[in-house]
This record gives C-alpha cells, structure tokens and sequence, in this order.
C-alpha cells in the first residue's frame, strides 16, 4: 500500500496544567487508516511542567 494514507499514523497531542505549574493532564489521538485511539492521563500531584 505504498504511497496510500494507510503508511502512517498521524498523532494530535495537547496538555496542560491549572495553576502552572500545577496538576496537570495530557490527551492524544492517534489515527490509522479508518482506525482511532485515544490515549489520555494525568498527575494530581505538582509539579508537572517545572524542568528537572
């Protein structure tokens, strides 16, 4: 299937947090031809967007 939209999977990915930094969460979609996945998750506890 070469050269067909079916070669790839395209990804849409978002987060964020509230107060930054703070708890925060994340979502993805994942798209495979006629196929789609959601994948989402999250950490109560902060921080979750300060840099190590």
């Amino acid at each position: 299937m070469t050269g067909t939209k079916r070669d790839h999977v395209t990804i849409f990915t978002d987060g964020g947090c509230q107060p930054n930094p703070g708890p925060g969460g994340w979502a993805a979609l994942l798209r495979f031809g006629d196929s789609e996945r959601e994948l989402s998750g999250a950490r109560p506890i902060p921080p979750t967007t300060r840099w190590s």
